[in-house]
């Protein structure tokens, strides 16, 4: 699930705003991909284009396991 706001777009888990998995940073010039370790500390990862998401496909299946 993911939510909108004025900033980035939020990819959650279970539809939980506890629980994100990553943040889409589209606003700007510059796009970013906004990781979360296991402590939700976010780390934003610069990237050109949708499809280099991919390249932090593990990290992104890394975060799921955070919640469970």
């Amino acid at each position: 699930m993911y939510r909108d706001t004025q900033s980035y777009m939020g990819v959650l888990l279970d539809d939980n705003n506890r629980k994100p998995l990553c943040r889409l940073h589209f606003n700007r010039t510059q796009k970013y991909l906004g990781l979360f370790d296991k402590d939700k500390n976010e780390t934003r990862h610069p990237i050109e284009t949708l499809d280099d998401i991919y390249t932090f496909a593990e990290h992104l299946k890394g975060s799921v396991s955070y919640y469970e």
